[in-house]
C-alpha cells in the first residue's frame, strides 16, 4: 500500500503582499491611503517571493489599492507560479477586462475575490449590469476552465452581525437570477436575508461559488480613541503584510505601516519576524496584551472576544 506524503505545515497561512496602493475607487469605508503612492517593482517582488514561499499556504497580492491597477501583474503570477506560492487574489472588479480575466484563470491563482459592495458604494446612481456582467461571465468562464477555482462575490456592508443590508438586494437579485437553481434558490434567498456572521459567513451557490458577507468595520489608526490594552490577534501568527515598498507589517490592517518591522531589501525577512519588536508583539498577543497604540485601537480586538 503507497503512502501518501504529507506537506510540511507552513508557518503562516497567508501573507499580504501590496503590489500597489493606488486604487480605482475610493470607498467610504476604506480610508484613503496616507502613504507615497506607488507600486512595487518587479526586482522586490521577486525578492518578497522567494522569502515568503517557504512560510506560507498562499500570498493576497493585496493590502491596500488593487492589484488590477498594476501593469506587471501578469509577471507578478508568474514569478509566484515559478515559486509554487498560490494566490488569494481580491479586487472590487472594476478593472476587469478580458486581458485581466484571462489572467485571473491563471492556475496559480486559488482564490478570487470580488468586493461587490464597493460598485453601489462609489456609483450609487449607476446602473451595475455592464460591471456585474464582466464578473459573472468571468465566473462562467472559470466554472469551465478552472472548474477547482474559489470565486466569492463579497457583500461586506452588513451594519449588523445578523440580519441584511437593504442595499445588497437589487444584486443580490441578479446573482440568484444568473446562478441559483430552481432547487435552492428558495434556500439561498433566505441565507442571505438572515445572514449570522458570527456563526457563517459563506453560503453556496454552486460549484466553487460562494457569497461572502461581512460587517463594515473601522480601519485602526493612532488618532483613534483607545478601545483596550488586552487582547490578542492573529496578526504574526498566521500572517503579516508587506508593504509597497518592502516594510513589513504584523498585520493586513496596519495600512499606514504604523508599525514597520523592517524592510526587505534592507534586512533578510527571517531577521525581521524573528526581530525585538515582532517578538514581543507576537509574545504580547499569546499573553493577552497589547504592546503597540495601534493595536489598542483596532476594533478586531473586540471579535475576538477580548
Amino acid at each position: 500500500m503507497s503512502v501518501v506524503e504529507k506537506k510540511p505545515k507552513k508557518r503562516y497561512s497567508k501573507v499580504n503582499v501590496e503590489i500597489s496602493n493606488i486604487c480605482n475607487l475610493q470607498c467610504s469605508f476604506c480610508p484613503e491611503v496616507q502613504r507615497e503612492k506607488g507600486m512595487m517593482t518587479t526586482e522586490l517582488f521577486r525578492q518578497v517571493i522567494s522569502q515568503v514561499a517557504p512560510l506560507t499556504d498562499q500570498v493576497c497580492l493585496h493590502l491596500m489599492g488593487d492589484p488590477l491597477v498594476h501593469p506587471r501583474l501578469e509577471d507578478f503570477l508568474e514569478i509566484c507560479a515559478k515559486a509554487a506560492v498560490p494566490v488569494f487574489f481580491v479586487s472590487n472588479g472594476v478593472l476587469l477586462r478580458e486581458k485581466q480575466a484571462g489572467l485571473l484563470l491563471h492556475p496559480i491563482i486559488r482564490q478570487v475575490n470580488f468586493s461587490l459592495h464597493s460598485f453601489h458604494d462609489n456609483y450609487p446612481d449607476r446602473d451595475p449590469s455592464l460591471y456585474l456582467e464582466r464578473i459573472f461571465s468571468f465566473t462562467e468562464r472559470a466554472f469551465a476552465q478552472r472548474p477547482d477555482l474559489y470565486v466569492n462575490f463579497r457583500l461586506w456592508n452588513l451594519e449588523e452581525t445578523r440580519g441584511e443590508c437593504v442595499k445588497n438586494r437589487a444584486i443580490l437579485k441578479r446573482v440568484f437570477d444568473r446562478f441559483a437553481s430552481d432547487e435552492n434558490l428558495a434556500e439561498l434567498e433566505t441565507s442571505a436575508l438572515s445572514v449570522d456572521v458570527t456563526r457563517k459567513k459563506s453560503i453556496r451557490i454552486q460549484q466553487r461559488l460562494y457569497l461572502h458577507f461581512d460587517t463594515e468595520f473601522v480601519w485602526p489608526s493612532i488618532d483613534l480613541p483607545v478601545l483596550g490594552e488586552t487582547g490578542t490577534c492573529h496578526g504574526l501568527s498566521n500572517h503579516f503584510g508587506i508593504l509597497m515598498n518592502g516594510t513589513v507589517v504584523p498585520c493586513c490592517l496596519d495600512k499606514e505601516g504604523a508599525i514597520p518591522l523592517g524592510v526587505i531589501g534592507e534586512k533578510p525577512l527571517g531577521e525581521i519576524l524573528g526581530g525585538t519588536r515582532a517578538s514581543e508583539i507576537l509574545n504580547g498577543f499569546r499573553n493577552r496584551k497589547l504592546t503597540e497604540e495601534l493595536c489598542r485601537r483596532c476594533q478586531y480586538i473586540e471579535r475576538f472576544g477580548t
